[in-house]
Protein backbone atom coordinates (compact mmCIF):
# COMPACT_ATOMS: atom_id res chain seq x y z
CA UNK A 1 0.00 0.00 0.00
CA UNK A 2 2.57 2.48 0.62
CA UNK A 3 4.77 1.79 -2.42
CA UNK A 4 0.93 3.16 -4.32
CA UNK A 5 0.84 5.99 -2.09
CA UNK A 6 4.26 6.68 -3.55
CA UNK A 7 3.51 6.04 -6.94
CA UNK A 8 0.38 8.10 -6.64
CA UNK A 9 2.08 11.01 -5.18
CA UNK A 10 5.11 11.05 -8.02
CA UNK A 11 1.85 10.85 -9.90
CA UNK A 12 1.06 14.35 -8.79
CA UNK A 13 3.98 16.01 -9.64
CA UNK A 14 2.72 15.94 -13.17
CA UNK A 15 0.25 18.46 -12.12
CA UNK A 16 0.63 20.73 -15.36
CA UNK A 17 0.08 23.44 -12.97
CA UNK A 18 -2.23 26.00 -13.59
CA UNK A 19 -1.58 29.42 -14.78
CA UNK A 20 -2.78 32.53 -17.34
CA UNK A 21 0.55 32.46 -20.34
CA UNK A 22 -1.93 33.04 -23.40
CA UNK A 23 -1.37 36.76 -22.98
CA UNK A 24 0.58 37.71 -19.90
CA UNK A 25 1.40 35.42 -16.88
CA UNK A 26 -0.59 36.00 -14.09
CA UNK A 27 -0.58 34.75 -10.53
CA UNK A 28 -2.67 31.87 -9.65
CA UNK A 29 -3.68 29.22 -6.56
CA UNK A 30 -5.46 25.73 -7.54
CA UNK A 31 -6.38 22.75 -5.48
CA UNK A 32 -6.84 19.49 -6.06
CA UNK A 33 -8.48 16.16 -5.29
CA UNK A 34 -6.01 12.67 -6.48
CA UNK A 35 -7.94 9.05 -6.55
CA UNK A 36 -6.40 5.46 -7.37
CA UNK A 37 -8.35 2.95 -8.35
CA UNK A 38 -7.13 0.17 -6.43
CA UNK A 39 -6.72 3.05 -2.70
CA UNK A 40 -10.10 3.74 -1.05
CA UNK A 41 -8.23 6.60 0.41
CA UNK A 42 -7.62 9.86 -1.45
CA UNK A 43 -5.10 12.49 -1.34
CA UNK A 44 -5.11 16.07 -2.40
CA UNK A 45 -2.41 18.62 -4.26
CA UNK A 46 -2.18 22.41 -4.35
CA UNK A 47 -0.48 24.69 -6.41
CA UNK A 48 0.79 28.44 -6.60
CA UNK A 49 2.28 30.62 -8.46
CA UNK A 50 3.55 34.32 -7.45
CA UNK A 51 5.97 37.39 -8.50
CA UNK A 52 7.89 39.15 -6.15
CA UNK A 53 9.15 42.28 -6.33
CA UNK A 54 12.09 41.35 -8.19
CA UNK A 55 10.05 40.21 -10.81
CA UNK A 56 10.79 36.61 -10.49
CA UNK A 57 7.93 34.03 -10.65
CA UNK A 58 7.67 31.37 -7.44
CA UNK A 59 5.85 28.24 -8.53
CA UNK A 60 4.81 26.17 -5.52
CA UNK A 61 3.37 22.82 -5.59
CA UNK A 62 2.61 20.37 -2.65
CA UNK A 63 1.05 16.98 -2.27
CA UNK A 64 -0.20 14.40 0.83
CA UNK A 65 -1.64 10.92 0.79
CA UNK A 66 -1.39 9.59 4.31
CA UNK A 67 2.13 9.23 5.60
CA UNK A 68 3.69 10.50 1.90
CA UNK A 69 4.31 13.74 1.26
CA UNK A 70 5.57 15.47 -1.54
CA UNK A 71 7.15 19.04 -1.95
CA UNK A 72 8.57 20.88 -5.14
CA UNK A 73 8.94 24.33 -5.86
CA UNK A 74 10.58 26.60 -9.21
CA UNK A 75 11.94 29.99 -9.26
CA UNK A 76 12.39 31.18 -12.91
CA UNK A 77 12.01 34.67 -14.99
CA UNK A 78 10.40 35.17 -18.16
CA UNK A 79 12.53 35.48 -20.94
CA UNK A 80 10.23 36.81 -24.57
CA UNK A 81 7.74 35.16 -23.12
CA UNK A 82 9.28 32.00 -22.15
CA UNK A 83 9.83 30.72 -18.75
CA UNK A 84 13.78 30.27 -17.72
CA UNK A 85 14.52 28.27 -14.62
CA UNK A 86 16.68 29.95 -12.10
CA UNK A 87 16.54 27.28 -8.90
CA UNK A 88 14.07 24.05 -8.58
CA UNK A 89 13.95 22.25 -5.58
CA UNK A 90 12.15 19.04 -4.56
CA UNK A 91 11.62 16.68 -1.46
CA UNK A 92 9.36 13.32 -0.72
CA UNK A 93 9.03 12.20 2.59
CA UNK A 94 7.62 8.50 3.11
CA UNK A 95 7.90 5.84 6.07
CA UNK A 96 10.44 8.16 7.33
CA UNK A 97 12.65 8.45 4.28
CA UNK A 98 13.38 11.43 2.31
CA UNK A 99 14.60 12.04 -1.50
CA UNK A 100 15.60 15.31 -2.66
CA UNK A 101 16.71 17.11 -5.26
CA UNK A 102 18.41 20.74 -5.78
CA UNK A 103 19.41 22.78 -8.44
CA UNK A 104 20.51 26.01 -9.55
CA UNK A 105 20.97 27.34 -13.40
CA UNK A 106 23.62 30.12 -13.85
CA UNK A 107 23.11 30.91 -17.20
CA UNK A 108 26.25 33.55 -17.17
CA UNK A 109 28.36 30.57 -16.45
CA UNK A 110 26.19 28.25 -18.57
CA UNK A 111 26.13 25.26 -15.72
CA UNK A 112 23.60 23.52 -13.88
CA UNK A 113 24.61 22.88 -10.46
CA UNK A 114 23.03 20.85 -7.19
CA UNK A 115 22.17 17.44 -5.67
CA UNK A 116 19.88 14.49 -6.46
CA UNK A 117 19.37 11.45 -4.19
CA UNK A 118 22.76 12.75 -2.09
CA UNK A 119 24.85 12.90 -5.48
CA UNK A 120 26.65 16.25 -6.76
CA UNK A 121 24.83 17.45 -10.36
CA UNK A 122 27.16 19.10 -12.54
CA UNK A 123 25.98 19.24 -15.96
CA UNK A 124 26.23 22.04 -19.01
CA UNK A 125 24.00 24.67 -19.57
CA UNK A 126 21.68 24.94 -22.90
CA UNK A 127 19.25 27.05 -24.31
CA UNK A 128 15.56 26.24 -23.86
CA UNK A 129 16.54 23.41 -20.88
CA UNK A 130 13.44 23.69 -18.49
CA UNK A 131 13.23 22.18 -14.78
CA UNK A 132 10.23 19.51 -14.17
CA UNK A 133 8.11 22.38 -13.12
CA UNK A 134 8.74 25.16 -15.96
CA UNK A 135 8.38 23.03 -18.55
CA UNK A 136 4.79 22.58 -17.74
CA UNK A 137 4.45 26.23 -17.64
CA UNK A 138 5.71 26.16 -21.71
CA UNK A 139 3.30 23.73 -22.41
CA UNK A 140 0.55 25.53 -21.31
CA UNK A 141 1.60 28.23 -22.95
CA UNK A 142 1.97 26.50 -26.33
CA UNK A 143 -1.79 24.94 -25.98
CA UNK A 144 -2.72 28.41 -25.16
CA UNK A 145 -1.07 29.51 -28.27
CA UNK A 146 -2.85 26.62 -30.29
CA UNK A 147 0.43 24.26 -30.92
CA UNK A 148 -1.15 20.86 -31.81
CA UNK A 149 2.75 19.22 -30.74
CA UNK A 150 5.58 20.11 -28.03
CA UNK A 151 8.86 18.51 -27.27
CA UNK A 152 10.28 20.14 -24.34
CA UNK A 153 14.30 18.88 -22.67
CA UNK A 154 14.04 18.88 -18.87
CA UNK A 155 16.73 18.12 -16.36
CA UNK A 156 15.41 15.21 -14.24
CA UNK A 157 17.62 14.23 -11.51
CA UNK A 158 21.00 14.00 -13.21
CA UNK A 159 20.64 13.84 -16.85
CA UNK A 160 18.15 15.88 -19.44
CA UNK A 161 15.84 14.10 -21.12
CA UNK A 162 12.51 15.25 -23.44
CA UNK A 163 9.27 15.14 -23.06
CA UNK A 164 6.60 15.30 -25.74
CA UNK A 165 2.79 15.95 -26.18
CA UNK A 166 -0.09 16.19 -28.61
CA UNK A 167 -3.49 17.66 -28.56
CA UNK A 168 -6.23 15.68 -29.07
CA UNK A 169 -8.94 18.04 -29.34
CA UNK A 170 -11.59 19.32 -26.85
CA UNK A 171 -13.90 17.96 -24.03
CA UNK A 172 -16.42 19.61 -21.37
CA UNK A 173 -14.95 17.87 -17.82
CA UNK A 174 -16.80 18.13 -14.87
CA UNK A 175 -15.47 19.33 -11.97
CA UNK A 176 -16.53 20.29 -7.90
CA UNK A 177 -16.96 23.97 -9.64
CA UNK A 178 -18.71 23.24 -12.82
CA UNK A 179 -19.16 21.85 -15.81
CA UNK A 180 -15.63 23.23 -18.03
CA UNK A 181 -14.30 23.36 -21.58
CA UNK A 182 -11.33 22.20 -21.56
CA UNK A 183 -8.33 21.65 -24.28
CA UNK A 184 -7.28 17.68 -23.98
CA UNK A 185 -3.59 16.79 -24.27
CA UNK A 186 -1.83 13.43 -23.98
CA UNK A 187 1.98 12.60 -23.52
CA UNK A 188 3.63 10.82 -26.55
CA UNK A 189 6.27 8.63 -25.10
CA UNK A 190 8.49 6.62 -27.95
CA UNK A 191 9.01 3.20 -28.86
CA UNK A 192 10.53 1.05 -26.32
CA UNK A 193 9.46 3.19 -22.92
CA UNK A 194 6.68 2.03 -20.36
CA UNK A 195 3.20 1.67 -21.61
CA UNK A 196 1.36 3.72 -18.71
CA UNK A 197 -0.75 6.31 -20.57
CA UNK A 198 -0.94 10.00 -19.21
CA UNK A 199 -3.42 12.78 -20.60
CA UNK A 200 -4.60 16.41 -19.34
CA UNK A 201 -7.31 18.81 -19.67
CA UNK A 202 -6.79 22.96 -20.04
CA UNK A 203 -9.13 24.96 -19.18
CA UNK A 204 -9.91 27.42 -22.58
CA UNK A 205 -11.78 29.69 -20.53
CA UNK A 206 -9.46 29.71 -17.77
CA UNK A 207 -6.22 30.84 -18.96
CA UNK A 208 -5.75 27.01 -19.89
CA UNK A 209 -5.54 25.92 -16.51
CA UNK A 210 -5.10 22.34 -15.49
CA UNK A 211 -8.77 20.53 -14.31
CA UNK A 212 -8.16 17.32 -15.09
CA UNK A 213 -5.22 14.52 -15.18
CA UNK A 214 -5.55 10.75 -15.65
CA UNK A 215 -2.37 8.13 -15.86
CA UNK A 216 -3.37 4.51 -16.68
CA UNK A 217 -0.44 2.25 -16.00
CA UNK A 218 0.45 -0.99 -17.59
CA UNK A 219 -1.48 -3.01 -15.04
CA UNK A 220 -4.65 -1.18 -15.92
CA UNK A 221 -3.98 0.57 -12.44
CA UNK A 222 -5.76 4.02 -12.91
CA UNK A 223 -5.22 7.68 -10.94
CA UNK A 224 -6.44 10.83 -11.36
CA UNK A 225 -6.28 14.38 -10.23
CA UNK A 226 -9.44 16.54 -10.47
CA UNK A 227 -9.62 20.39 -9.92
CA UNK A 228 -11.63 21.23 -6.60
CA UNK A 229 -11.13 25.21 -6.51
CA UNK A 230 -8.99 27.65 -8.41
CA UNK A 231 -8.24 31.37 -9.12
CA UNK A 232 -6.41 33.17 -12.11
CA UNK A 233 -5.64 36.76 -10.69
CA UNK A 234 -8.05 38.10 -9.54
CA UNK A 235 -11.15 35.49 -10.64
CA UNK A 236 -12.43 32.50 -8.98
CA UNK A 237 -12.81 29.57 -11.58
CA UNK A 238 -16.27 28.38 -12.21
CA UNK A 239 -17.99 26.59 -14.32
CA UNK A 240 -21.43 25.90 -16.41
CA UNK A 241 -23.69 23.59 -14.63
CA UNK A 242 -22.96 19.96 -14.23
Amino acid sequence: MMRSMVVVLAFLLLLLQGGAWAAELQPFSASYTADASQMPIGGSASRSLVKDENGLWQLEFSASMLIASINESSQFRLQNGQPVPLNYDFNRSALGKTRETRLSFDWTKKQISGSHRGKSVALSLVKGVLDKSTYQIALQQDVAAGKKTMSYPIIDGDEIETLSFRVLGEEQVKTEVGSIAAIKVERVREEGENSRQTRLWFAKNWDFLLVRLEQVEKDGKAYQIMLKQGRVGERAVKGGEI
